[in-house]
């Protein structure tokens, strides 16, 4: 088995040199000492090729140039529940979420109670170093009373909350089989550090629980002190605040025994109820009159408007002809009143971006949606709006085309509001050409595939939508 860590790091000087044998840590850090620890006992218990790290944003966040290991970067607070994500998904690998103070005991404080309460065999390597050591030495959860940094520089005050003890927290939690609290200022202590991190490796290993370490690390940077300055600083301040020991000892049987999830195509696409021989085809090519290669729309409405389930459609009748498409909704607090909306794109091979601030149509259905993203809408676009409820609109770029069409009275004459979206979709297909008819009234069908009775209606309502949209656009010359 080769080494845990990588012959070089690839991330200093291309490798090179002494560069390409350190790590980006400051001197006397101590996730330097951490790292060779776990790295150690990875390799002692024969881990290393069924090891995941997941790393989020903190110092340790270029683990992965390190490990030579399955790797994962993680949101800001997020480890524990991507490490969750892992274990299920290879219920048989080795998962650590390896994260520090600010960022697992401050803005990711409820993911880890829930992980640590689910009791996933998962292993969380815990780095308190009572600040946050990357973004600038600001107080974090486990900074002491008193202590100074940029956000307290006149100390930690009782207003400021007292410093958390993740360890004993954890440990309270019915979940957690092993938890304990570490340091690294002494030769016997770091000893004792190795021998919790393999001890925590093992116990997940054997399928028993999840596991928690926590490790009283130093950082001189934040401390302005020299290494050893600041090893007696963590012995003699933070220990009294965090008492070093195990908090909790589980004897657990071994019961994590899940099988791998499968991901045969057939079997995902029955539990999501979906065709496994796709839609017909309508399309002769992709859309090159809006885009050349990605198409962006805005839908925006009232919650009701039915704005979400129009963007989903056409993001399905993108799919159904072979292209990529996305839809990203957006509900506001005013989304019963004033506007919420979708950014949906449309791309011949792949979205990029997924977010449409400049789209290529607006699809507006109502007055603060039409004044809102209006005059974002790109140089030569379409913008299409209920004219049942707003006004004519002029738009900023003269390149731009208006198409008003009275949704809601439409649908309303049909017998049925909710479906004036509908409406909105054949006007759509009739201003911009975006699809075939066809290719609508697929994805239509498919969202009814179990109200057939409604098809008859939504036809209706698409086909009046662009009838109308075609006497509007022919009126407009």
């Amino acid at each position: 088995m080769s080494s845990v860590f990588y012959e070089k790091f690839e991330r200093h000087a291309h490798g090179e040199g002494l560069k390409g044998q350190s790590t980006h840590y400051c001197a006397g850090c101590g996730h330097g000492l951490v790292h060779k620890y776990l790295a150690e006992a990875i390799q002692e218990l024969g881990l290393q090729d069924d090891t995941v790290m997941v790393s989020p944003v903190g110092c340790s966040v270029f683990a992965y140039y390190y490990f030579d290991t399955g790797n994962t970067q993680a949101p800001h607070g997020r480890a524990a529940a991507v490490a969750i994500g892992h274990k299920m998904a290879n219920p048989k690998s080795t998962v650590i979420s390896y994260q520090g103070d600010g960022d697992l005991a401050s803005i990711g404080l409820a993911e880890t109670v829930a992980t640590a309460q689910l009791g996933v065999p998962v292993t969380v390597i815990f780095i308190n170093n009572a600040i946050y050591g990357m973004t600038g030495g600001q107080m974090a959860p486990t900074t002491l009373m008193g202590q100074s940094t940029s956000t307290s520089p006149d100390g930690r005050k009782l207003i400021n909350g007292q410093p958390i003890k993740m360890a004993e927290l954890i440990a309270q939690l019915d979940g957690p089989v092993y938890v304990e609290r570490v340091a690294l200022y002494s030769a016997v202590d770091r000893k004792k550090t190795k021998k919790a991190i393999k001890k925590a490796l093992k116990l997940q290993h054997e399928g028993r629980g999840y596991t928690f370490v926590e490790v009283l690390a130093e950082c001189p940077t934040h401390l302005k002190m020299t290494p050893d300055k600041a090893e007696q600083w963590v012995k003699e301040n933070m220990t009294p605040i965090f008492p070093l020991g195990v908090k909790k000892d589980v004897v657990a049987e071994p019961w994590f025994h899940l099988e791998a999830p499968g991901f045969d195509p057939g079997t995902l696409l029955q539990a999501v109820g979906a065709s496994a021989t796709g839609a017909e085809r309508a399309c002769q090519g992709f859309p090159t009159h809006l885009h050349a290669h990605d198409v962006s729309l805005k839908l925006a409405g009232a919650g009701g408007d039915g704005a979400q389930t129009a963007a989903m459609l056409i993001a399905t009748a993108a799919i159904n002809e072979g292209f990529d498409g996305t839809h990203i909704p957006s509900y506001g607090p005013e989304s019963r009143g004033g506007t919420s909306y979708a950014d949906v794109h449309v791309a011949e091979e792949e979205v990029l971006n997924p977010a449409s601030p400049n789209p290529h149509i607006l699809l507006a259905f109502n007055a603060p949606s039409l004044a809102k993203f209006g005059g974002t809408v790109a140089s030569g676009g379409t913008i299409l709006y209920d004219s049942s409820v707003a006004k004519a609109v002029k738009p900023l770029d003269s390149t731009v085309k208006t198409v008003g069409v009275p949704f809601t009275e439409i649908a309303v004459g049909l017998g049925k509001l909710v479906v004036k979206n509908i409406v909105a979709l054949g006007a759509l297909q009739a201003a911009t050409g975006l699809f075939p008819k066809e290719t609508f009234l697929a994805a239509i069908k498919q969202a009814l595939r179990e109200k057939a009775n409604l098809v008859p209606l939504n036809e209706k309502a698409f086909q009046a939508g662009y009838d109308a949209a075609r006497r509007a656009m022919a009126a407009r010359g």
